[in-house]
């Protein structure tokens, strides 16, 4: 027996290592392109914050199914799923110890194109475990502890939603969480997000054995949700769900859409459904929706049809992506379904481009948050829940009768002056 342990022992502590390497192997994220709306200054969220510490430090919350090793203060995470969710924050810096606040700053409210400072991350602290076996069985105690501090964070917020940042393929956790403080860093620190940090085999080589892990990660998610949703006080859960991130988000809010009825599916606080990139069958992407539709306050999807990245995928799955998709590849049934939720308000479909998004490469995929109009767009329906036309977008309609959203020529200017109107509305409100 204690050879079994031993060798168990040894087994994770390999793992570890490999895990550990393979986050070297990763690479190292740089402060992203400032939102479109943040460029000229005119409109400075950090500003807003009463609370905002003037450093180079951000964190975020994370919650993790994967398997851990290490001691509270050794903490890693392999890239093997494991029966419990785990719950904690993750302590980034921006740059080094010679990045000052007002380095940041100055890259944070302009279009200044020099080098950006690298993301580093500092510290995982765990606060709390959750089995992932029996729903049934007891929560821990320490969920009470853990949603006190998330409740303590939104308290001080100017924005009291909670933000599900869910990672692509290929990612670390470094790399998964530091995309999620970035997220966190250009709401001027105002917004509170959980990075969910799936099992991701870190390996570019190694696609279908994420595939296999997120597959796996689905309920994992849905239980991060439920969490979220009974013990803090998030006024909604908004989720962004990015290239494969959204094989988790898609049939984990299906789930939840098929499991939860009456009352308790009144009471689920669902904000904005947000999916960039989308890497999910397009055939399995609306059947999920089609669960859950009802239940956020709206459902995003982006959509390049010259994304080189989802090209790959629907290689390897042998059916095009959502983020790609082909009409082909859905029955007349789900079509035409598809076409009726586009024309409604719950489910709206944006179309990027290089011919319709300035600047915007004609494979791109990592565009939520490396184009400043996209991230800018995504900032803006997240703060303020703002449906497209709103924000600024044009309405289309394409030869099959599906509606979708496209960038105008002059977004910056528009979005900025969108706000500044809503801005000047408010203040003459306040005056009556």
């Amino acid at each position: 027996m204690n050879a079994l342990v031993n060798y168990r022992s040894l087994f994770y502590l390999i793992v570890g290592l490999i895990s550990v390497a393979a986050v070297g192997c990763q690479p190292t994220v740089y402060l992203m392109p400032t939102p479109a709306i943040m460029t000229t200054g005119e409109i400075n969220p950090f500003n807003l914050n009463p609370n905002l510490e003037e450093s180079n430090r951000v964190e975020v919350f994370f919650a993790t199914n994967r398997i851990p090793v290490g001691d509270d203060d050794s903490r890693s995470y392999t890239i093997f799923p494991g029966n419990k969710l785990r719950l904690g924050i993750a302590y980034f810096t921006i740059g080094g110890k010679e990045t000052d606040w007002k380095q940041i700053f100055e890259l944070s409210t302009s279009d200044e194109s020099r080098d950006r400072p690298a993301l580093h991350l500092e510290d995982l602290k765990e606060l709390a475990v959750i089995p992932l076996d029996d729903e049934t069985a007891p929560i821990p105690k320490e969920i009470k502890s853990f949603a006190a501090a998330v409740n303590d964070v939104l308290a001080d917020s100017i924005d009291k939603d909670i933000m599900v940042y869910v990672h692509g393929a290929n990612s670390s956790t470094y790399r998964a969480a530091a995309q999620a403080a970035q997220y966190r860093h250009f709401t001027g620190r105002n917004s509170m997000v959980f990075a969910f940090l799936w099992p991701s085999a870190e390996n570019l080589l190694a696609y279908g054995t994420d595939v296999r892990h997120a597959a796996k990660s689905a309920p994992a998610f849905k239980r991060l949700i439920t969490l979220l949703n009974d013990y803090t006080t998030a006024e909604n859960i908004n989720i962004l769900a990015y290239s494969a991130g959204s094989q988790i988000a898609s049939p984990g809010l299906a789930i939840l859409g098929l499991e939860e009825k009456g009352e308790k599916r009144r009471q689920l606080r669902l904000g904005e459904v947000y999916f960039a990139g989308a890497d999910i069958g397009i055939d399995t992407f609306v059947e999920n929706l089609k669960t859950y539709l009802d239940i956020p306050r709206s459902v995003t999807l982006t959509i390049n049809l010259k994304d080189t990245v989802l090209a790959m995928a629907e290689w390897h799955h042998g059916v095009s992506r959502a983020g790609r998709p082909r009409a082909e590849d859905l029955n007349p049934e789900a079509a035409q379904w598809a076409r009726t939720a586009s024309a409604g308000s719950g489910f709206d479909i944006i179309g990027v481009d290089e011919n319709t998004v300035v600047g915007l490469s004609s494979g791109a995929h990592d565009f939520w948050y490396a184009h400043p109009w996209i991230s800018s767009d995504v900032l803006v329906q997240f703060l303020f829940h703002a449906d497209p036309l709103k924000r600024g977008l044009v309405e289309n309609v394409n030869e099959y009768g599906l509606r979708y959203w496209t960038f105008p020529p002059d977004y910056p200017d528009r979005i900025i002056g969108i706000i500044q109107e809503a801005k000047k509305e408010e203040a003459e409100s306040r005056q009556f």
